[in-house]
């Protein structure tokens, strides 16, 4: 039985230098795939990058060490990349200034053809008949230096890439969906960052609990006080402190930080050896001048359910474009959130152009990002069901 191969990580200028040069040396398309260390670390930053191509092989980036990759980027930043679920990646590759000038996305792709089971191990056994073991999956990639196995893991994330890319391409083409793909992985490529939440705070898990704006001031100084600490140690904020301890300290409204401290429902590595920091954060609540509100516009639809009572129109409007579109995904064996998104959908039903027609459809879809692809296919349909929402029973629709 022939030995596993050994890999290094690349982390001097010199070997990037030589990597880079068998890279831009090699054929066609480059797989490309980013390790991170999400749940362990405070940045999405990237901890490692693998990259493969034909006639070059496979090599293993450390961008902590390198810090500047644009050897890289000039080495391969003319030709296709292959990622799977790239919308995953691509934020940490602009970080290291790696831009794709397009992309092949292996798990789109295979949404697009509605395979069942899109994870990078089932399409490359469905596309290749090779089990991958994606054991690692969930490692800390910040630990230094990285076992060999977990290299091992992560070379086999990429070495394979070129070839399912090429199974996907054929089986897109036999599909008739290889101009869907092309505008849908464009989308994913150009596509920017949400901005940031004006008040991230908010997002604290389990805040609907917390009564009364004292002590949502206090909630909010809390997590803003864990949030520093967890940038400063670089570490994820709820391995310091989960939301739930935060938020059993705001209920507990401790009076001391003897009391604080016997709390046994705030917990975490950092709830007793950050006491000071925490209570200093509570007394910076209470003492706040400026108290959040306890609700805050948003523009997220009412949930459907409730449509019935709050817009009746929408409500009859959903009922009939819902199936209809989701009828077409069937036809197009896909699923529907690839066809239209469930928002994109709703948005559309609850406030429709004027006139709700097909082109006036087309292009509120268009506003929304709808891509072409998807206007082609849904607007005619999208009309027609808002034709029969507002048709009697008995009396049979009108072509929109």
């Amino acid at each position: 039985m022939a030995e596993a191969p050994q890999y290094d990580v690349i982390d001097t200028s010199e070997e990037l230098a030589a990597a880079c040069a068998a890279l831009a040396a090699g054929t066609g398309p480059v797989a490309v795939d980013v390790e991170r260390a999400s749940g362990f670390r405070y940045s999405q930053r990237a901890y490692l990058v693998q990259v493969f191509r034909r006639d070059a092989g496979v090599f293993l980036f450390d961008p902590p060490a390198l810090h500047d990759l644009s050897p890289l980027q000039d080495a391969i930043g003319d030709e296709e990349w292959v990622l799977h679920a790239a919308s995953q990646d691509l934020p940490s590759l602009r970080e290291l200034d790696l831009l794709p000038p397009r992309i092949f996305d292996t798990e789109l792709a295979a949404r697009l053809l509605g395979w069942e089971r899109v994870g990078l191990a089932a399409v490359v056994e469905a596309t290749l008949g090779i089990t991958l073991k994606k054991e690692h999956s969930a490692a800390d990639w910040s630990t230094r230096p990285l076992p060999q196995a977990w290299l091992e893991y992560a070379a086999l994330d990429v070495t394979h890439l070129i070839d399912v890319r090429d199974a996907l391409v054929d089986a897109l083409e036999e599909a008739g969906k290889t101009e869907y793909a092309a505008q849908e992985f464009e989308a994913t490529r150009v596509r920017e960052a949400k901005p940031p939440r004006a008040e991230p705070w908010r997002r604290l898990s389990g805040l609907h609990t917390v009564r009364g704006r004292r002590n949502l001031a206090v909630a909010r100084q809390l997590w803003l006080a864990r949030e520093e600490y967890a940038m400063q140690q670089d570490i994820s904020p709820g391995r310091l402190v989960p939301d739930r301890a935060l938020v059993a300290a705001v209920i507990a409204s401790p009076a001391t930080k003897a009391e604080l401290a016997a709390l046994k429902a705030f917990n975490g590595r950092a709830s007793r050896s950050q006491l000071d920091r925490w209570w200093n954060a509570i007394v910076l609540g209470r003492e706040s001048a400026d108290l959040p509100a306890e609700r805050v516009p948003s523009d997220t639809l009412p949930p459907p359910r409730a449509w019935v009572d709050r817009n009746p129109e929408a409500d009859a409007r959903l009922k009939q474009a819902r199936p209809a579109v989701e009828e077409r995904a069937e036809q197009l064996s896909m699923p529907t959130e690839n066809l239209l998104t469930p928002d994109t959908l709703r948005r559309v039903a609850w406030e429709p152009p004027v006139p709700a027609d097909a082109d006036g459809i087309a292009d509120a879809l268009r506003r929304l990002g709808a891509r072409e692809w998807q206007i082609e296919q849904t607007a005619q349909i999208i009309a027609s069901a808002f034709v029969r929402a507002v048709q009697p029973d008995d009396e049979p629709a009108e072509p929109a």
